[in-house]
């Protein structure tokens, strides 16, 4: 049965419109083919929405979405939703016919994309009060299991096997753990340690929602004392994915929320200088991504990977960062190709290339000019100007000019940015460095006095590891000044403390 009625504005179609649509909303609309469309609030009570969402299987609701009758009497293609969404039609047709994506990053991207109502979601949309949503409902009891969860969690006592130090080492990290307690992630934290018999998607999902969580702890607790309960987490849910039964639906679900938790571990691990255990979890990662088709997750893995080995293998570093470029033409935003050529700038200085480092430089700072963009994952939050200038002066540092990485490094310092305060502490800590470097011990002891209070409160040894170094040079009887034994006798107070 065909419309008369234009779904959009409601006005009468002509007798021979064979569109579906009358002519003024056909031209109000010319540029749907680009962007999607601003849709009414009538347009989510559709019956077929409704259901796809119920179902909570977001590549089912971009299928309804696609064949609502606002758009006409003819569905709107996959090629051209899959423009919006940054994938090619076959990937979205596997979206769409496939198991339900379990992906936070892409899941809130894509549903804010096509504007669906954050009330309508059974996630949490970025800034959203946790479990606001449809999805809040139907997990009104378990929230309230959730609640009285234990939030101190003691890895000690998980199963010794293959775990090595990591599962005799003992954390408590308290409110950190109070939130992704609170996320409903004790499952994988604590308790029995028992594989279930069966997996749900439900516990996917959660799985998939531990990462971002873990990301906003990392900024309360920092990397040293979430480590251990990433790394636990992913021990869990793999012994699961490896020996409980459940449908291969849920099994290809597991492959992109597993890659994004190995992810997570690797840079936990980073920032907690425990580097020769990242390097299993990226590759882990850049495997199960391939397997999902999930370009997104291999790029953010080469990401790591390229800052993992800059020191130790550059040119790896860089050949990482090239394939991430290579993989992410078309869709990268200008702060993921700004990130990736800050990846490859400090390689280059590394080798002692300073026109390399020069050229991807001057990349990284015409891309980051072309500002923030709606489509940025939430990995690339903290690539700014400061991360810009900090990143050039630790090329200087690697290239011998001190002088010039005292000036980049200070401007990071006149130029603060508070919401991404552990790269301001790091970043301060290599200023005193590099003023140590330049032959300005004084400035250097001054500098790492100042920064050391926050040093000790972020948790992050690889932030420690480098005030330490600043430490043991300062403490040369040769360097023996005032300002630097005041320093030394702080330092050596706040660790035995």
């Amino acid at each position: 049965m065909t419309h008369s009625n234009c779904p959009r504005c409601g006005g009468r179609l002509a007798r021979d419109n064979n569109t579906g649509r009358c002519t003024p909303c056909q031209a109000a609309e010319r540029d749907r083919l680009s962007v999607p469309p601003v849709v009414p609030a009538s347009f989510w009570d559709h019956e077929p929405v409704r259901l796809a969402l119920s179902e909570r299987h977001l590549g089912r609701v971009i299928r309804a979405y696609r064949c609502h009758p606002y758009h006409g009497r003819v569905a709107l293609p996959q090629s051209v939703v899959a423009g919006w969404l940054g994938i090619t039609q076959a990937q979205l047709s596997r979206v769409e016919n496939g198991p339900p994506l379990v992906h936070l990053d892409r899941l809130s991207h894509w549903a804010q994309l096509l504007r669906v109502p954050p009330e309508s979601l059974w996630f949490r949309l970025p800034g959203q009060p946790r479990w606001a949503g449809a999805g809040a409902a139907d997990n009104a009891h378990g929230d309230e299991q959730r609640g009285q969860a234990v939030v101190a969690v003691n890895v000690g006592e998980a199963p010794k096997q293959g775990g090595g130090a990591t599962d005799r080492r003992r954390f408590n990290v308290l409110a950190a753990l109070a939130g992704l307690a609170a996320g409903g992630h004790t499952y994988l934290l604590a308790g029995p340690a028992e594989v279930p018999g069966n997996i749900s998607l439900e516990q996917v999902r959660l799985a998939g929602s531990l990462v971002d969580d873990l990301r906003q702890a990392d900024a309360v607790a920092g990397a040293d004392l979430l480590c251990d309960v990433a790394i636990h987490a992913h021990a869990r849910l793999s012994a699961w994915a490896a020996r409980a039964s459940y449908s291969r639906e849920v099994g290809d679900a597991l492959q992109s929320a597993l890659a994004d938790l190995s992810i997570e571990a690797a840079w936990l691990a980073i920032d907690a200088d425990r580097r020769s255990e990242a390097r299993p979890y990226l590759h882990e990662a850049i495997t199960r991504a391939r397997i999902a088709d999930d370009p997104q997750v291999e790029v953010r893995a080469l990401t790591h990977l390229s800052l993992l080995i800059r020191e130790s293998q550059p040119g790896e570093s860089l050949h990482c960062a090239e394939a991430a470029l290579r993989i992410s033409a078309g869709w990268a935003t200008p702060r993921l190709t700004t990130l990736l050529h800050l990846r490859r700038a400090p390689a280059y200085a590394v080798l002692g290339d300073a026109s390399g480092f020069s050229r991807e430089m001057t990349k990284a700072r015409r891309e980051l000019d072309r500002g923030p963009h709606e489509d940025d994952q939430g990995f690339v939050h903290f690539v700014n100007d400061q991360e810009l200038k900090g990143i050039e002066g630790l090329s200087f540092l690697a290239l011998g000019r001190a002088e010039r990485a005292v000036q980049s490094l200070r401007a990071i310092i006149a130029n603060p940015s508070p919401n991404h305060r552990r790269n301001q502490v790091y970043y301060t800590v290599r200023l005193a460095e590099a003023a140590y470097q330049q032959g300005d011990v004084n400035e250097a002891a001054r500098i790492a006095l100042h920064v050391l209070p926050a040093v000790r409160q972020i948790n992050s040894k690889r932030v420690s590891q480098h005030l330490a170094q600043v430490r043991g040079s300062l403490a040369a009887p040769q360097q023996a000044t005032t300002t630097t034994r005041q320093f030394v006798d702080a330092y050596d107070q706040a660790v035995s403390a």
